[in-house]
């Protein structure tokens, strides 16, 4: 009975929320700290979600929770690089400029190798690998 919607629909914030597993309330916040989130807000205040408002919402997600930077960080790279570098973040671009830039695949899969190792090492010294 429900179809699909099209990629050009609007969504709502549960919608969006779905779509990326993460908590409405992530989203709100997120838009207090990113002022280019800005989805439409209708009649009482519900949001809707143009496809590149989810898609920046997307980069922002891999940029804070694949990528490890903080709020801070990923405001620094939207000042600096713009929201079409965060939309692109989403689509799987992973070399951010200045940061594997120029190097191989091999060689950056040996750094995210060394990277995942270290996120270990730093877990079993605060005790979080109980068990």
């Amino acid at each position: 009975m429900s179809e699909e919607k099209s990629e050009t629909a609007y969504r709502s914030i549960s919608e969006v929320a779905g779509s990326l597993n993460v908590e409405t309330h992530v989203l709100r916040f997120w838009e207090t700290k990113f002022d280019i989130i800005q989805p439409l807000k209708r009649a009482a205040g519900r949001r809707f979600y143009r496809p590149e408002d989810v898609q920046l919402i997307a980069g922002i997600q891999c940029l804070l929770h694949e990528d490890g930077l903080t709020i801070k960080g990923v405001q620094k790279i939207i000042r600096d690089h713009g929201a079409d570098y965060v939309r692109a973040r989403a689509e799987g671009a992973d070399a951010m400029p200045g940061e594997g830039a120029g190097l191989t695949k091999p060689q950056r899969d040996q750094l995210t190798s060394a990277r995942d190792q270290l996120g270990e090492i730093r877990r079993r010294l605060l005790g979080e690998n109980a068990g």
